[in-house]
Protein backbone atom coordinates (compact mmCIF):
# COMPACT_ATOMS: atom_id res chain seq x y z
CA UNK A 1 0.00 0.00 0.00
CA UNK A 2 2.59 2.81 1.34
CA UNK A 3 4.90 1.59 -2.39
CA UNK A 4 1.49 2.47 -4.05
CA UNK A 5 1.18 5.71 -2.70
CA UNK A 6 4.68 6.79 -3.40
CA UNK A 7 4.09 5.70 -6.87
CA UNK A 8 1.17 7.86 -6.97
CA UNK A 9 2.73 11.16 -5.94
CA UNK A 10 5.11 10.09 -7.89
CA UNK A 11 3.40 9.82 -11.08
CA UNK A 12 1.67 12.89 -10.20
CA UNK A 13 4.48 15.32 -9.35
CA UNK A 14 6.02 14.05 -12.46
CA UNK A 15 2.74 14.62 -14.62
CA UNK A 16 1.88 17.72 -12.90
CA UNK A 17 5.72 19.16 -12.96
CA UNK A 18 5.60 22.34 -13.99
CA UNK A 19 3.17 23.03 -11.33
CA UNK A 20 4.27 26.11 -9.05
CA UNK A 21 4.47 25.60 -5.10
CA UNK A 22 3.76 29.33 -3.68
CA UNK A 23 4.62 30.39 -1.01
CA UNK A 24 6.65 27.26 0.12
CA UNK A 25 10.52 27.14 0.33
CA UNK A 26 12.28 26.88 -3.57
CA UNK A 27 14.05 24.10 -4.67
CA UNK A 28 15.82 23.30 -7.86
CA UNK A 29 13.25 22.27 -10.59
CA UNK A 30 9.86 22.38 -10.92
CA UNK A 31 9.22 18.53 -11.01
CA UNK A 32 10.93 18.08 -7.78
CA UNK A 33 8.96 21.14 -6.37
CA UNK A 34 5.89 19.59 -7.59
CA UNK A 35 6.34 16.32 -5.66
CA UNK A 36 7.35 18.03 -2.03
CA UNK A 37 3.86 20.10 -2.79
CA UNK A 38 2.09 17.27 -2.71
CA UNK A 39 4.54 14.80 -0.49
CA UNK A 40 4.82 17.48 2.70
CA UNK A 41 1.79 18.74 4.81
CA UNK A 42 3.86 21.88 5.11
CA UNK A 43 2.88 21.26 9.21
CA UNK A 44 6.46 22.64 10.81
CA UNK A 45 8.69 25.57 9.86
CA UNK A 46 10.94 25.09 6.76
CA UNK A 47 14.36 26.25 5.81
CA UNK A 48 15.25 26.57 2.61
CA UNK A 49 18.97 25.22 1.77
CA UNK A 50 20.54 28.62 1.01
CA UNK A 51 19.28 29.75 4.50
CA UNK A 52 20.48 26.93 5.80
CA UNK A 53 23.96 26.29 4.65
CA UNK A 54 23.83 30.29 4.78
CA UNK A 55 23.38 29.57 9.10
CA UNK A 56 25.21 26.42 9.48
CA UNK A 57 27.59 27.36 11.53
CA UNK A 58 24.85 28.28 14.58
CA UNK A 59 22.06 25.02 13.33
CA UNK A 60 22.59 21.43 14.74
CA UNK A 61 21.37 18.90 12.03
CA UNK A 62 19.75 16.23 12.96
CA UNK A 63 19.64 13.63 9.74
CA UNK A 64 16.23 11.23 10.22
CA UNK A 65 16.84 8.46 7.53
CA UNK A 66 18.09 5.20 8.84
CA UNK A 67 21.58 4.24 9.33
CA UNK A 68 22.47 2.87 6.19
CA UNK A 69 21.76 6.01 4.52
CA UNK A 70 23.54 8.04 7.10
CA UNK A 71 26.63 5.65 6.85
CA UNK A 72 26.83 6.84 3.24
CA UNK A 73 27.05 10.29 3.80
CA UNK A 74 25.34 13.20 5.79
CA UNK A 75 25.97 16.53 6.31
CA UNK A 76 29.01 17.83 8.83
CA UNK A 77 28.23 17.52 12.09
CA UNK A 78 24.66 16.39 11.70
CA UNK A 79 23.38 13.58 14.57
CA UNK A 80 21.73 10.47 13.58
CA UNK A 81 18.25 10.31 15.02
CA UNK A 82 16.58 8.11 12.65
CA UNK A 83 13.18 7.38 11.42
CA UNK A 84 11.72 4.00 11.80
CA UNK A 85 13.30 4.09 15.35
CA UNK A 86 13.02 7.85 16.11
CA UNK A 87 12.53 8.26 19.83
CA UNK A 88 12.76 11.60 21.57
CA UNK A 89 15.07 9.75 24.32
CA UNK A 90 18.43 10.11 21.26
CA UNK A 91 17.53 14.00 22.08
CA UNK A 92 16.53 14.43 25.55
CA UNK A 93 19.82 16.19 26.54
CA UNK A 94 19.62 19.04 24.12
CA UNK A 95 18.34 22.05 24.89
CA UNK A 96 14.67 22.68 23.89
CA UNK A 97 15.70 26.38 22.63
CA UNK A 98 18.64 25.06 20.49
CA UNK A 99 18.78 26.17 16.85
CA UNK A 100 18.25 22.35 15.11
CA UNK A 101 17.35 21.42 11.71
CA UNK A 102 15.47 18.11 10.68
CA UNK A 103 16.70 16.52 7.19
CA UNK A 104 16.27 13.23 5.24
CA UNK A 105 16.02 12.74 1.55
CA UNK A 106 13.32 14.89 0.38
CA UNK A 107 11.93 16.47 3.65
CA UNK A 108 9.37 13.31 4.70
CA UNK A 109 10.49 11.46 7.13
CA UNK A 110 11.87 15.08 8.63
CA UNK A 111 9.34 16.70 8.45
CA UNK A 112 7.56 13.70 10.95
CA UNK A 113 10.60 13.98 13.22
CA UNK A 114 9.84 17.72 13.25
CA UNK A 115 6.66 17.45 14.35
CA UNK A 116 7.43 15.18 17.28
CA UNK A 117 10.30 17.83 18.59
CA UNK A 118 7.96 20.94 18.21
CA UNK A 119 5.32 18.78 20.21
CA UNK A 120 7.70 17.82 22.84
CA UNK A 121 9.04 21.43 23.31
CA UNK A 122 10.95 21.78 21.08
CA UNK A 123 11.27 25.83 19.66
CA UNK A 124 14.01 26.39 16.80
CA UNK A 125 13.38 23.04 15.28
CA UNK A 126 12.75 23.33 11.28
CA UNK A 127 12.79 21.04 8.52
CA UNK A 128 15.26 21.45 5.41
CA UNK A 129 12.93 21.81 2.67
CA UNK A 130 14.19 19.46 -0.04
CA UNK A 131 16.35 17.23 2.11
CA UNK A 132 19.91 15.68 1.57
CA UNK A 133 19.02 15.42 -2.24
CA UNK A 134 18.12 19.38 -2.68
CA UNK A 135 21.75 20.07 -0.35
CA UNK A 136 23.67 18.26 -2.76
CA UNK A 137 21.86 19.66 -6.11
CA UNK A 138 23.33 23.16 -5.02
CA UNK A 139 26.21 22.16 -4.59
CA UNK A 140 26.77 21.16 -1.10
CA UNK A 141 29.26 18.99 0.63
CA UNK A 142 28.45 16.16 2.03
CA UNK A 143 30.82 13.87 4.22
CA UNK A 144 31.55 9.84 5.47
CA UNK A 145 33.39 8.94 8.05
CA UNK A 146 36.33 9.41 5.94
CA UNK A 147 35.62 13.03 5.43
CA UNK A 148 34.35 15.28 2.11
CA UNK A 149 32.47 12.45 -0.14
CA UNK A 150 30.36 12.33 -3.63
CA UNK A 151 28.51 9.79 -2.30
CA UNK A 152 25.09 9.95 -1.04
CA UNK A 153 22.37 7.06 -0.60
CA UNK A 154 19.58 7.90 -3.01
CA UNK A 155 17.31 5.53 -1.19
CA UNK A 156 15.94 3.33 -4.65
CA UNK A 157 15.99 4.28 -7.92
CA UNK A 158 12.72 5.77 -8.09
CA UNK A 159 13.96 8.38 -5.43
CA UNK A 160 16.73 8.57 -6.88
CA UNK A 161 15.25 10.67 -9.69
CA UNK A 162 15.96 13.87 -7.77
CA UNK A 163 19.45 13.55 -6.69
CA UNK A 164 21.03 15.03 -9.52
CA UNK A 165 24.43 15.64 -8.11
CA UNK A 166 26.90 13.28 -6.46
CA UNK A 167 27.20 9.50 -7.00
CA UNK A 168 24.05 7.72 -6.39
CA UNK A 169 24.11 4.54 -4.37
CA UNK A 170 21.35 2.52 -3.24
Amino acid sequence: MIFFFKRKILSLALLFGAAACSGQQRVEGTGFRALLSSLLSHSVPEISVADAARDSADILFLDARELREYEVSHLAGALHVGYDHFSLQSVQNLPRDRRIVVYCSVGYRSEKVTEQLRAAGFTQVANLYGGIFEWVNQGHPVVDTRGPTQRVHAFDKTWGVWLRRGKKVY
